[in-house]
């Protein structure tokens, strides 16, 4: 331990700004003083990732979380960082100074965390060699912004999708990601939905809505399960034309969706091209 007291590596995401956090700091006592790490969320798959949109997300979260140990009096800063968090774990432990004395990594309970499915934890142990680790699980009940998840490709720009997300993000505490399933997987540029991607991000950023997006898996429900995996999802919005307009209701997506995720997904149909804003 340094002169000026433990050091403390927090490695966190979306549970960043959780209460167990600061209760587990409190719990060290006055003499401690934090570096927060938190990666970018990267999805394993996905045509064209937004990389910009995840790192303002990560960048708000750490943000309010050094606010909030700020406030309960504990020393604290931090940095966004790239990449597996793994690695980010490693160079910390060579780069910093003073040298860390602890590490403590949260996450969600494992039905809803990504890096317990992919083993993060432990690997962060291994990489910690004789340091101590301890796995914080920020509870069933979510303190920072749920994410919703949206899936849209020809109707994303449309009126009421757009209402929609408005409506939710003025309701307080959530951050938005965008998915769109490419239409014609023969086509590898996929230019229509990184288009119609692009524009949505750029109009909801500038309505102050925490949103961030890629371009994925042409099959609707597969993205969205893709999605689901890879980081926590915690409600859904899926949009589409109406009846038999709509391939993504004739192979019921909806309820797809609704009985393999067991969250609540909520269905915005968007009319007609006409309702698509230019």
């Amino acid at each position: 331990m340094s002169e000026d007291g433990r050091h403390l590596l927090l490695v966190a995401n979306e549970t960043v700004a959780a209460t167990t956090l600061l209760d587990a700091m409190r719990r060290r006592g006055d003499n401690v003083h934090v570096t927060v790490l938190c990666p970018v969320n990267q999805p394993r798959r996905g045509y064209v990732v937004y990389a910009d949109t995840r790192r303002a997300s990560a960048g708000r979260r750490l943000d309010r979380a050094l606010e909030q140990l700020r406030a309960a009096g504990i020393p604290a800063h931090g940095l966004v960082v790239e990449g597996d968090p793994v690695d980010a774990v490693r160079d910390a432990l060579a780069q910093l100074e003073p040298p860390i004395d602890e590490i403590l990594v949260s996450t969600h309970p494992a039905q809803k965390s990504g890096w317990l499915r992919r083993g993060v934890v432990d690997r962060i142990r291994s990489a910690a060699g004789e340091l101590p680790v301890e796995h914080l699980v920020a509870g069933d009940v979510t303190t920072g912004d749920a994410n919703v998840l949206v899936i849209a490709n020809e109707t994303l720009l449309g009126g009421p999708l757009l209402d929609a997300i408005r409506a939710r993000a003025a309701k307080g505490g959530a951050s938005f990601m965008l998915v769109a399933p490419q239409s014609d997987p023969t086509q590898a540029p996929h230019p229509d939905a990184e288009s119609r991607l692009k524009r949505v991000l750029t109009q909801l950023r500038e309505e102050g809505i925490d949103v961030h997006g890629q371009v994925a898996h042409p099959d609707p429900f597969s993205a969205a399960m893709e999605a689901v995996n890879d980081e926590r999802v915690d409600e859904l919005i899926v949009s589409t034309f109406p009846g038999e307009r709509s391939g993504w209701l004739r192979r019921d997506l909806i309820e797809r969706l609704r009985a393999e995720t067991k969250l609540p997904v909520e269905h915005v149909v968007v009319e007609a091209p006409a309702e698509v804003t230019a």
